[in-house]
């Protein structure tokens, strides 16, 4: 009797122990959701580091210059030959020459004919025009922009930009590094009762001499975020349904975590490639500022 009682609890000690273990193996068999690994959109995809800086049109402008002696009034000068000066002024001061750009001339020609027209030897008009109001209406877009302005009988174009050459702001403008274009303008003209010659020479540095960040990566960075939103959303209440499902176990529960964790790596692969490209946007952005602060 008491080797069957023993018998029977031995067997009833095997059976407890293999179906213990059978019961482990079966919690184990259900799929566990994978870490939320996913960045919020809100977090992880800030505003752009940086923005492009609001161009600030500079504008130099020294006083302008009348000469004291005076030749004769049959003196001839020529934008060409004005052009031609600077230049030389330039290359023997051992920087570029300047490009003549036709915006850049007519500017200088609105310029001139306003102060025939105004009477009027100022960089600023009296109704409040300067260099900047003058290019503008010439279409040309520029970083920074330089005038010079002369009245009086030169003999010649070489003597126009001596004289200028001999004043410290006008010749800070000549020899100015940052230009790379320039406009002329000249004319002969009756001015504050007697004939004489008036002078306009603009310099300029063109904004396209200023890379601009790429408007098609901007737009393509924008359309991710809104996908990452519109992904966060999803997965959210992907998360709860999850949650609320009561068997953690199954096929049924298998097939949603998968669909789960799917739905996740798809985020962060976005979500990795986004950041890539704002680091590319930021330093387009970053190059255009530093042309724009020389």
């Amino acid at each position: 009797m008491i080797r069957r009682i023993f018998f029977f609890l031995l067997v009833l000690g095997v059976s407890v122990f293999l179906f213990k273990d059978t019961i482990l193996k079966w919690v184990s068999y259900a799929p566990s959701v994978s870490e939320i690994k996913i960045e919020k959109i809100q977090e992880a995809v800030k505003e752009l580091s940086e923005q492009v800086q609001e161009l600030k049109k500079e504008v130099i402008a020294p006083p302008p210059l009348r000469i004291q002696t005076q030749s004769s009034s049959s003196a001839l000068l020529t934008r060409a030959g004005v052009i031609k000066s600077t230049n030389a002024e330039r290359v023997n001061a051992g920087l570029s020459a300047l490009s003549e750009n036709a915006e850049l001339n007519s500017a200088a020609s609105l310029k001139l004919q306003d102060m025939f027209a105004g009477q009027y030897f100022a960089h600023v008009s009296p109704q409040g025009f300067g260099a900047d109001d003058f290019a503008q209406r010439a279409h040309y877009e520029f970083v920074v922009i330089g005038e010079n302005l002369a009245q009086g009988n030169f003999e010649n174009d070489r003597a126009l930009v001596a004289a200028w050459m001999g004043s410290p702001g006008h010749r800070a403008n000549i020899l100015n590094g940052r230009y790379t274009e320039i406009g002329v303008a000249v004319k002969k003209g009756s001015f504050e009762g007697h004939t004489t010659w008036l002078a306009v020479q603009m310099f300029g540095l063109p904004r396209a001499a200023c890379p601009s960040p790429d408007a098609a990566l901007k737009a393509q960075i924008d359309a991710n975020e809104n996908e990452l939103q519109a992904r966060s959303q999803a997965l959210d209440q992907k998360r709860a349904e999850l949650e609320a499902m009561q068997s953690k176990w199954g096929e049924e529960y298998e097939r949603a975590v998968a669909e789960y964790n799917a739905m996740v790596e798809a985020y962060n692969n976005l979500l990795a490639q986004t950041k890539q490209m704002i680091g590319q946007y930021n330093a387009q952005v970053e190059a255009t500022n530093r042309c724009v602060a020389g």
